[in-house]
């Protein structure tokens, strides 16, 4: 399993999408007074991150590292115009790392992606995230015309049973699902992650259930998981899959 590592060049976002409406990102800052600024996007002190060294020359984060990438903010926000070409150039450094990012802006991708980037870099992943149906049908014919090696599609918080199923037939490798997390959290149904399960199973698509959010429902009965617990929760549930385990 490759060593996780995570990088937020840039900090902060706008709200674009029903998905956002209880984001993670302006709880957190809330929590620390800091609500306003969750709308500001800034460059933050972890930009160099990729290619910082340790005393000893080798880079802090480790060759092979997978690098989750931008979670607080988005990668393609135009606010970060000005930075992303620096970011793009650390990447190509860092060809021995995979970095790792999902976006709502999947319209703004020729606008982003540096000049040499072809049919994509071999050590990015690009993951667009639709929460239900209307997102799904509005993102991914982009997502799927759009030069992308590695493509994941991130159903979180996911707010309805949704339809992937002709999507699912092009390329994409895994399919990410999960709940919404905290106190105002809209409801997640069981049923909903199980029928997209079947989707990807049947499309030979990778599936993740990555949590299950704090308002889940199963059975018809609502549970209140707390954070800690939403991840391991959906782990116990035995899901994931992916094509080999046929």
């Amino acid at each position: 399993m490759p060593l996780e590592n995570g990088w937020n060049p840039w900090h902060g976002c706008t709200k674009v999408s029903p998905g956002c409406a209880h984001c993670y990102v302006y709880r957190i800052d809330g929590a620390h007074g800091n609500e306003i600024s969750s709308c500001e996007c800034r460059k933050t002190a972890a930009f160099g991150a990729p290619v910082a060294k340790k005393r000893d020359g080798s880079f802090k984060i480790p060759q092979g590292a997978l690098v989750y990438t931008c979670f607080t903010s988005d990668f393609f926000i135009k606010d970060a115009d000005e930075w992303r070409p620096e970011a793009w150039r650390m990447i190509r450094e860092r060809s021995d790392c995979r970095f790792f990012f999902f976006t709502k802006r999947i319209e703004r991708i020729y606008d982003c992606i540096p000049d040499d980037w072809g049919e994509g870099y071999d050590n990015v992943i690009i993951g667009c995230t639709v929460e239900n149906n209307a997102m799904a049908q509005k993102r991914l014919p982009l997502f799927l015309e759009a030069p992308i090696k590695h493509r994941t599609v991130g159903v979180e918080p996911m707010r309805e049973a949704v339809n992937l199923a002709p999507e699912l037939a092009a390329r994409i490798d895994e399919v990410a699902v999960g709940g919404e997390s905290g106190p105002y959290a809209r409801r997640c149904e069981f049923d909903w992650i199980l029928d997209l399960r079947r989707q990807c199973i049947d499309a030979d698509t990778a599936f993740v259930f990555h949590q299950t959010g704090e308002n889940f429902v199963k059975d018809g009965r609502a549970f209140r998981i707390p954070r800690h617990l939403q991840g391991s929760q959906a782990r116990r549930a035995g899901l994931d899959w992916k094509p080999y385990d046929r």
